[in-house]
């Protein structure tokens, strides 16, 4: 990944005119299932950038969530329909406050505020920190990472046989349409993908009972249970898409890297192999 982002940084400087000066940040989206690691491989690529004297922006698919009232607003016009009953999945998203953001990320403006969401705020429903409480991109980034982990999903066509077997997707799919005004602004994708959408679960409940174990609220198995089975519609219905598009042309035509995750949260042969 480091490697793929230096390269277009260089492409982009020569079509400059040769100059270090960045007219435009590289937008890389990260794509990764729920507990893959995805926090630690952000920060890995930060660290990384910043001993090559890069500046690195990084925003996440959470820190769009739409505020409390606008969720709880989100479940009482979609009454019946689990998947929108809580935050996660598409329409559960502020997409112009994400797509302003990343523009201005992505534009190298200084001192841009990066919404934050408080997921212990409203008794553990969450909501959006105030805008003071937002950390602040000081410096013009050279990169901006994007990640989440629903990033990258494409919607179905409206016969497709996913949306069939589980109608509460289909008002997730028409929402996911409008995420393309965030998809479209990523120059480069990394996908991390699993041979086995149960280890989403099985990471959960790993967590779950080392919070426990460390005298921490946390949910049971039963708890983690639900709380994963909310995702698992998307995952089933819009993973082999997004792993497809990734070992052919790549994510909306960009330049992606792939990556498959064993149960470990360890790196295995290519998964174009």
């Amino acid at each position: 990944c480091f490697d793929l982002v230096k390269q277009r940084i260089a492409e982009a400087g020569t079509a400059a005119g040769g100059g270090h000066e960045l007219r435009r940040a590289l937008g890389v989206g990260i794509s990764a299932p729920q507990g893959c690691g995805k926090t630690t491989l952000v920060t890995f690529l930060q660290r990384l950038f910043a001993s090559d004297n890069l500046h690195c922006a990084v925003c996440s698919i959470d820190d769009f969530y739409l505020t409390n009232a606008e969720q709880q607003e989100l479940a009482r016009s979609n009454e019946g329909n689990a998947l929108l009953q809580l935050r996660g999945n598409a329409g559960s998203h502020d997409l112009e406050l994400g797509a302003r953001t990343l523009q201005r990320l992505l534009a190298r403006e200084r001192d841009v505020r990066i919404p934050a969401y408080d997921k212990s705020a409203k008794g553990g429903k969450g909501d959006r920190a105030p805008p003071e409480a937002w950390p602040v991109q000081h410096e013009p980034a050279d990169v901006v990472l994007f990640e989440g982990w629903m990033n990258g999903f494409a919607p179905l066509m409206s016969e497709d046989e996913a949306l069939v077997a589980h109608q509460g997707l289909r008002e997730v799919n028409r929402h996911l349409v409008g995420y393309s005004r965030w998809h479209d602004l990523q120059d480069a994708w990394v996908v991390l993908a699993l041979d086995d959408v149960q280890h989403v679960f099985d990471w959960r409940l790993q967590a779950e009972r080392a919070m426990a174990a460390a005298g921490k609220p946390g949910m049971s198995d039963a708890g983690v249970r639900d709380f994963v089975s909310r995702y698992i519609p998307a995952y089933a219905a819009y993973l082999p898409g997004l792993y497809s598009s990734a070992r052919g042309g790549g994510v909306g035509g960009k330049p992606t890297l792939l990556v498959r995750v064993d149960g470990k949260r360890n790196a295995i042969a290519d998964a174009k192999e």
